[in-house]
């Protein structure tokens, strides 16, 4: 199966953005089975967000 260029719209922010067909390849060499549901500049703002509560989960209380 060949693969090709898709648009894709960010959950985020409502844009447009393309995944492409070398964005696939590598989402399926890592067992990814499904579409990215945010653009690369949402993505890098969710990662960043999350790096900075130092890895807890919100919802976890360690007393």
């Amino acid at each position: 199966m060949s693969l090709q260029d898709k648009s894709l719209h960010c959950s985020d922010c409502g844009v447009t953005f393309t995944f492409t067909a070398g964005e696939q390849e590598f989402f399926r060499t890592k067992g990814f089975t499904e579409e990215p549901k945010r653009c690369s500049a949402c993505r890098a703002k969710r990662k960043t967000q999350r790096q900075g509560d130092g890895g807890r989960d919100f919802n976890s209380r360690s007393w």
